[in-house]
Parts: structure tokens; C-alpha cells; sequence
């Protein structure tokens, strides 16, 4: 048994196709940003943040 702990579960690199948390954030980012900045323009932010935290409640409920 080694003594050391892995930094990855994977044996050399990432396998294709898998959404990791650096591409996720790379795309998730500024797509928050166009929508905080598309609701603050048309006055309606209160309104976006509420339809994305109903989603992703909605999405947690569904996926549990």
C-alpha cells in the first residue's frame, strides 16, 4: 500500500467527455454574469434570481 494519497481518481489524465468543475465553471460563469447583467438592464434581477433558484431547486429534488 502506498503512502502517499492520489491528487486524482483518474490513473493519467481526465477522460474525454466528462464535465469537470474547471469546464464547468469556465462556461457557468459568464453565462451568470450575461444573465445578471441582462436583468439588471431590464430592471427585472429580483425576478432572475428567483427563476434560477427555483430551477435548481427543482433540478436537486428531481436528481435525489
Amino acid at each position: 500500500m502506498s503512502d502517499f494519497m492520489p491528487g486524482s481518481p483518474y490513473f493519467d489524465e481526465t477522460p474525454k467527455g466528462i464535465l469537470t468543475w474547471p469546464k464547468l465553471l469556465k462556461v457557468g460563469i459568464p453565462i451568470f454574469i450575461a444573465l445578471l447583467l441582462f436583468g439588471w438592464r431590464f430592471g427585472i434581477i429580483t425576478e432572475l434570481l428567483l427563476v434560477i433558484t427555483l430551477v435548481l431547486t427543482i433540478l436537486v429534488i428531481i436528481r435525489k
